[in-house]
Formats: C-alpha cells, sequence, structure tokens
C-alpha cells in the first residue's frame, strides 16, 4: 500500500532532502520514517491542564506499542483545555481545539493517529477534528483518579458541590474544606465520579472508538499504560486496514453511544459534544434523538453524581464492558469499532462482579435514566434535565421565577437575604448561553440561596442557558434553546412569571399567554455584541445553538486529508 507519509519522505530533490534531513537531525535515521506507517501521537499534556499532567509517561506506552508493530511515532502538541483552571470556560475553546487538531493532523506526514484525551473537551475537541480529517484514528483517554478518601468517607468531584453548600450554611469550615482538596485529588487522572471527563471516556468505547475497558481502568493503575500499548500496536494494524474514523462512526454507532450514557447516567454535556461529532463526520443526529434512542433504558451504573459509587468501582466492576453486555439486547452489536471487529466482542466474554456498583436491566438502580429533551415556549428548540440526578418531587413543579439576568446579576444577589425567593422558586439565570457569555459555561446548577440553604432546603428548580459540570446534580434544566442573548423566549422571562416543568411530558413553559409573550418581545432590545478580536470574537460570529451541537458553522463536515497545496 502506498503510505500517505511517502508524499514527504519518499520523494526525491529538494523536497525530499528538506523532509528527511530535518528529521534526521532529530537523530533518526531514515529507515524509521521511510516506508513504515507513520504514526502522529496528538498530546493533550499540560500541567495547566492537571488531569491530563500524566500524558508525556502515557505517550510513551503508546510509543513502544507502534515500534512493536512496526510503525514509527511522531508525538505532537495541541492546545489543552483544563477544565479546573481556564477561564472564562473551557467550552469557549473546544472549537478551537478542534481546529488546532485538524489542522495538525492534515498538515503533517501522518498515516494514523493516536488521540490522547483525558479532561473533559478534550476528548470531543481531538474526535471532531480528527473527524474533520478522516485517517486511522484511535483514542487513549487518560483515566480517573483513585477514589477521594476523607476522614473515612469515599469523596469525588460531586462532593465539591456538597462542601460547597455547607460551607456557605456554616456546616463545614474552611479549614475543612481545605484539608479535603487533597483527599479528593490524590492521584492523577480525571474527575473520579461520572462527570463530563469520564461520560466522554464512556463515549468513546461506546462508539467504538477506543480499545475495550479504556474509559474505566484508573489514570494510576499500571493497565492503563498496558491499553496505551496495545492501542500503540492496534493504530499501526489499522493503518494497513485502512480503517478510517468513518468507517466506525455509523448511525447505529451512535446510537450505541446514546444508549450507554442513558445507564450509566453520562452528563448533559454528552448531547452537545456527541451532536458536534455527528457534524464533523456528517452523521444525522438531532438533541430529540437522545430522547427517542434512550427510551426505555434505565440507570444501571450506580455512580455518583446520580448514584454512590465511583469509576475506580466501575472499573473493578467490569467496566463499560460489564455495561454494555446487559444493554445487549437494545445495542447495535454488528457495528465495526477500532479493532476491526463488531463492538459486541468487546463484551461478550465481560463479567459483573459488583451488583452494587453494576445493576441489571431487569432490576435497576433507577427507571429515570438519560437525558430528557424538553420542549414549550421556554425552549423552542429544545433544553435538557438529567432526570436521575434531579429530585423526584421537583420532576413536576409550577413556581415562581427568580430571575438573574446575567452571571453578575446572580453573584451579586443570589445570598442576598432579601432576595424574594422559597422552596417553590424557580430560578432563572440569562445570558450563559453559546453566544451571551460566550463559551456557555457550567454555570447552570446555581447554588442554592443562602436563606433557603439555612432553612435546610437542598434543591430547587433552576432553569438557564447555559451548562453544568457533568459532576453537578439537582433539578436543573440546560442548555435552553434559543439563548436569552439571541432573543430567546427566556430573555422575556420576569421575576414572578409561572414556570412549570413536567419532565414526564417532556414540556416546560413559562404560564402566560403568546400575547403577552409578543408584546414582550417587542420590547426586547437587540443585544450589542462587544467588539472584539481574534477567537473569541470569531467564536461569536459563528458558533452555532445547543441545540446543534455549538460548533463554528464553518467547520461542519470536513475538509478530508489531502494537502491543499504543496510546495518548498
Amino acid at each position: 500500500m502506498k503510505l500517505r507519509s511517502s508524499n514527504w519522505f519518499g520523494r526525491t530533490g529538494k523536497d525530499g532532502f528538506i523532509y528527511r534531513a530535518w528529521m534526521k537531525g532529530q537523530g533518526i535515521p531514515s529507515h524509521e520514517f521511510k516506508g513504515k506507517p507513520v504514526i502522529g501521537i496528538c498530546n493533550t499534556w499540560s500541567e495547566l491542564t492537571p488531569c491530563n499532567a500524566h500524558f508525556r509517561e502515557l505517550a510513551e506506552s503508546v510509543k513502544h506499542g507502534i515500534y512493536e508493530a512496526g510503525g514509527f511515532p511522531v508525538e505532537f502538541p495541541v492546545m489543552s483545555l483544563g477544565e479546573t483552571l481556564i477561564k472564562p470556560t473551557a467550552m469557549l475553546y473546544r472549537n478551537l481545539v478542534s481546529m488546532d487538531v485538524e489542522e495538525s493532523i492534515r498538515a503533517n506526514p501522518m498515516d494514523g493517529v493516536v488521540l490522547l484525551c483525558g479532561c473533559d473537551k478534550t476528548t470531543p475537541a481531538l474526535i471532531m477534528g480528527a473527524c474533520s480529517v478522516d485517517l486511522p484514528s484511535i483514542v487513549v483517554s487518560g483515566g480517573a483518579m483513585l477514589t477521594g478518601k476523607f476522614r473515612g468517607t469515599d469523596i469525588g468531584t460531586s462532593d465539591v458541590w456538597r462542601f460547597a453548600e455547607a460551607l456557605r450554611a456554616g456546616k463545614m469550615s474552611q479549614q475543612d474544606m481545605e484539608f479535603s482538596e487533597a483527599c479528593m485529588a490524590r492521584s492523577r487522572g480525571h474527575c473520579a465520579v461520572m462527570g463530563t471527563a469520564s461520560t466522554m471516556a464512556s463515549m468513546t468505547e461506546a462508539l467504538g472508538l477506543s480499545l475495550a475497558e479504556n474509559a474505566a481502568i484508573p489514570a494510576a493503575d499500571s493497565r492503563r499504560k498496558t491499553l496505551a500499548h496495545l492501542s500503540g500496536m492496534r493504530i499501526v494494524e489499522m493503518v494497513k486496514e485502512n480503517l478510517k474514523l468513518s468507517d466506525i462512526l455509523s448511525r447505529e454507532a451512535f446510537e450505541n453511544a446514546i444508549i450507554t450514557n442513558a445507564a450509566i447516567g453520562g452528563s448533559t454535556n454528552f448531547i452537545i459534544h456527541l451532536l458536534a461529532i455527528a457534524g464533523r463526520i456528517g452523521v444525522k443526529l438531532s438533541i430529540d434523538d437522545f430522547d427517542t434512542d434512550s427510551r426505555g433504558i434505565p440507570l444501571i451504573a450506580n455512580l455518583q453524581p446520580s448514584g454512590k459509587y465511583f469509576m475506580e468501582d466501575l472499573y473493578y466492576a467490569g467496566g463499560i464492558p460489564a455495561v454494555m453486555k446487559e444493554l445487549h439486547s437494545f445495542l447495535n452489536g454488528n457495528t465495526i469499532t477500532v479493532s476491526g471487529k463488531p463492538i459486541s466482542e468487546n463484551y461478550e466474554n465481560s463479567d459483573c462482579y459488583n451488583r452494587e456498583v453494576i445493576a441489571t436491566v431487569q432490576q435497576p438502580f433507577n427507571q429515570m435514566a438519560g437525558i430528557c429533551v424538553l420542549k414549550g415556549n421556554l425552549c423552542e428548540h429544545g433544553a435538557v434535565i438529567k432526570p436521575s440526578a434531579a429530585s423526584a418531587s421537583l420532576l413536576k413543579h409550577t413556581g415562581k421565577a427568580v430571575v438573574f439576568e446575567n452571571i453578575d446579576d446572580y453573584k451579586a444577589r443570589i445570598d442576598d437575604p432579601d432576595l424574594d425567593v422559597d422552596e417553590n422558586s424557580v430560578l432563572v439565570l440569562k445570558h450563559v448561553g453559546p453566544r451571551g457569555y460566550p463559551g456557555m459555561p457550567e454555570v447552570g446548577n446555581m447554588s442554592i440561596p443562602k436563606k433557603l440553604l439555612l432553612k435546610g432546603i437542598t434543591d430547587i428548580v433552576r432553569i438557564s442557558d447555559g451548562r453544568m459540570s457533568g459532576t453537578g446534580f439537582g433539578t436543573v434544566v440546560l442548555h435552553v434553546s434559543p439563548e436569552a442573548f439571541i432573543g430567546g423566549n427566556l430573555a422575556i422571562v420576569r421575576n414572578g412569571d409561572p414556570i412549570t416543568l413536567d419532565v414526564k411530558n417532556k414540556i416546560l413553559c413559562v404560564e402566560i399567554s403568546e400575547e403577552e409573550i409578543g408584546e414582550r418581545r417587542k420590547k426586547i432590545k437587540p443585544m450589542q455584541q462587544a467588539a472584539g478580536r481574534g477567537y473569541t470574537w470569531l467564536f461569536r460570529q459563528h458558533v452555532e445553538q445547543a441545540h446543534l451541537g455549538a460548533d463554528l458553522d464553518f467547520l461542519k463536515g470536513g475538509s478530508g486529508s489531502e494537502v491543499l497545496k504543496d510546495s518548498h
């Protein structure tokens, strides 16, 4: 077979001289990169992305596998997104990273790619970019950190929200909270719960983009390195087979991911990322598919924030293969994976070793699973809620709106003792959508007003056009589309308006007449987009709404792997 990399290293004359000479300048003999599959290792290592801080070490394991299989590895960096540190929000830069990945792969002499990703946005960003080039590609996730241990109790990132509310209510001291920090983050890896990072790793495995067991092996477990080595071996074979992303990412593969996500209680962010990936690979997927494809799927993974246990426990119980084996009757078992074999072979010989962690479909932990897509006059194009992480008593609720016009208004008033709010109220946060913030931050799980915390209230209905962390929980409606910034009906909601949430009937509406809505809409003043420059300006000009995946409109689809201009 003719290798793509031979267009660089197989040339004669001046161009071939330049391509080979500069590789030799690194001390690499020409037989290493000439005539062998050249495998790019796309590395999101960064000390500013603590979840991915062990990736240089992980990349070495990938390299060993590539060498063993007769390939030549070339590691390259791309922009990395550390969810915990980056401001204003990592989501603002997901699409930028995807552009970095796409152009780095296309422009360089690679025959296949290993995508090293872990922290929330790094996984969808790398997959999106790789899809737009469509070379043979395989994902290696970084793995979750070990379960936290705090004074005899297992803890994870979901407890951050609990601790923060306890601190505000005077039930926990600042000293105790600071002591718990190291107790929670006690090893390398991403969040230990089924937050967005673990959801993305599980999505990857369910789509067939990684080897079996990729999602749940803890970052600190030596078996994570073994999987990286095996992945390095496998990508060389994928190049020889010309097994590309477009061969794996069928419509049926996306359905498998949606079904699996429902059963594990995955993050609401799953929707926005999977929609963006589908848009890049050319699979028709809509927000409504997340509702219809997961219908009847119960929650069988007992993991925080929807349940009790942690990713480490999931791995010891059998991991995603054991979950998918329980779901076999719902899944498309014949979809092809990076192994070149049907996905059913990833799980058919797996076993569950702990029914406290992985239940059966017949006796699940919760019949309410998946992500419910809501429609109504507040969200013409949709909004989402995760019922398994909500309070059952609030899944059908009508209450008066307490409105925050933007994030600054919310921060200024949420703990005001004079705030007109009670346990039946509905908190509404506007202008935190894709364009309004910009970047759609994880602020949708608003804190409970302090005056209610002091009364022992731990959950109320909250609505916004933003997102929330996959580690968060509560009766939280997110991704309201169209967003307030572009004139969605969320913009016209006023304090005291009755709002109805009815999850069973998939309804979210403000209880005012169409005539009143029309009158209020006439008074909406167009939001002025701040004059700007650079990427943030580009993002605000071209980002699509949440129900479409919040990708940039000009990035849909791909340009393939051909270099458009070729000269030196």
